[in-house]
């Protein structure tokens, strides 16, 4: 399976932001220091959010970011589209007339790692930015 640091990276920083007041903007130096991801990689990841209009900056001496809307209304999902994250399970493109091995024919477990791939896109369509902040095992 397919999923690199970005997507949860930003899912870490953005829940780590949603534990806070949304009208106070948080820096990404703190998200940073909590959460141990690198600013510069944040920032790219916070450039791609805001531009999917899921965090606004706010500018000035306490400036930093906020949710572009309640954490109840995004969707992990909506999170991996924005860093440009994909879930993969099988090694060729769905619709693709070669195969998963290289060959004109699926592999043989092809449609096994595809009942996957679209079980785990629809958990992460499912899952809201809330849910990871409103569990009591929470450790932000």
């Amino acid at each position: 399976m397919k999923l690199s640091s970005k997507g949860r990276y930003a899912v870490m920083a953005l829940a780590d932001l949603a534990k806070f007041d949304p009208n106070e903007p948080v820096s990404l130096r703190d998200i940073s220091l909590r959460q141990g991801i690198s600013l510069v990689y944040l920032e790219q990841l916070f450039l791609k959010l805001k531009k999917n209009k899921i965090v606004k900056s706010i500018r000035g001496n306490k400036g930093g970011y906020i949710l572009n809307r309640n954490a109840s209304e995004i969707k992990i999902s909506d999170v991996f589209i924005a860093v440009e994250e994909k879930v993969k399970t099988v090694g060729c493109e769905k619709h693709s007339k070669k195969g998963c091995n290289g060959k004109s024919s699926k592999c043989i477990t092809h449609n096994l790692w595809d009942e996957l791939e679209v079980y785990i896109n629809n958990f992460f369509e499912k899952k809201k930015l809330s849910d990871l902040i409103n569990t009591k095992n929470s450790r932000i």
